[in-house]
């Protein structure tokens, strides 16, 4: 998305978001950013302060989430239902959203499957199971 530097990644989240609340002209990018960091509230007071933003540790272990890879993993869920890759995700998508009456939901519950199939790919060092990852969201209309 973004690359692989965490310091930068983050930085694009700080940015789209003082654009935002700044009435700055913000790129194509950041609008899809800033309307992400929108629907998540409690993100945003954390965003204000980039530099502790940018280098603060989210531990699992103590019972954290990280708020950047929440909210990137709804960015990827919107590329991939915009471009239909993998091939089935848009319908997807829309018959979730459908029962839900709820999109942002909808990518919730879709960000499950999205995670344990990178963890499990990360796991075994290997490519993300395009074929279970269609499996689990097709679970989750049925």
């Amino acid at each position: 998305m973004f690359g692989g530097n965490r310091d930068k990644i983050r930085q694009v989240f700080v940015d789209a978001w003082r654009k935002r609340i700044g009435g700055e002209p913000m790129q194509p990018l950041e609008l899809v950013v800033a309307g992400i960091i929108e629907l998540h509230p409690e993100y945003q007071p954390m965003l204000l302060d980039g530099e502790q933003a940018k280098a603060r540790d989210f531990l699992p272990e103590g019972g954290e989430s990280n708020p950047f890879l929440h909210m990137g993993m709804h960015i990827t869920l919107q590329e991939q239902v915009s471009t239909d890759r993998p091939a089935g995700i848009a319908g997807y998508h829309q018959r979730l959203c459908q029962r839900l009456d709820d999109p942002h939901e909808a990518e919730h519950q879709m960000m499950e499957c999205l995670g344990r199939i990178l963890w499990e790919a990360q796991s075994n060092k290997r490519m993300p199971d395009e074929a279970a990852y269609l499996e689990c969201l097709k679970r989750l209309v049925l």
